[in-house]
């Protein structure tokens, strides 16, 4: 049984995962060189959508439209929310739906992916320097992670 960190990964090719990660090294490089910018950057992620959350509006906009489209009289379009549901319960279960590699291919990140290179902005700021030297090392690690 796959962890639901890596459900989705283990169903995109090899390929757009290396592109990801490709593309989040890059940045972290970028950032490196440029440590001014990492509190834009860290807002920037903090509204990233990951794969879920866009998994999740595109089944709810689809079903509310069969949804609709049933109410106008043809009965037909309850075809699409069945479907549609259908796929949200197999992502569920499985981390894949035909939606995911579409997704993935136009750049959509899981969350854990995301947080990978929000820490590494957050070391890179410097924000677990203070864990090592502080007396009360759990709450400097716990403020350090909500920073």
């Amino acid at each position: 049984m796959l962890s639901t960190r890596s459900r989705v990964p283990a169903h995109t090719s090899s390929e757009i995962n290396a592109q990801i990660q490709e593309e989040m090294r890059r940045r972290v490089m970028y950032y490196a060189e440029h440590q001014v910018q990492i509190p834009e950057q860290l807002a920037a992620l903090s509204r990233e959508w990951d794969i879920e959350r866009a998994i999740e509006a595109n089944a709810s906009v689809l079903a509310f439209i069969g949804t609709v489209m049933a109410s106008k009289g043809d009965r037909r379009w309850l075809g699409l929310p069945a479907l549609v549901t259908a796929f949200l319960f197999q992502h569920a279960i499985q981390g894949w739906c035909p939606p995911v590699p579409i997704l993935r291919r136009l750049g959509f990140r899981t969350s854990y992916e995301i947080e990978q290179e929000r820490q590494a902005l957050k070391a890179l700021r410097g924000d677990f320097q203070d864990v090592a030297a502080s007396g009360d090392r759990a709450n400097a690690a716990l403020r350090a992670a909500k920073a």
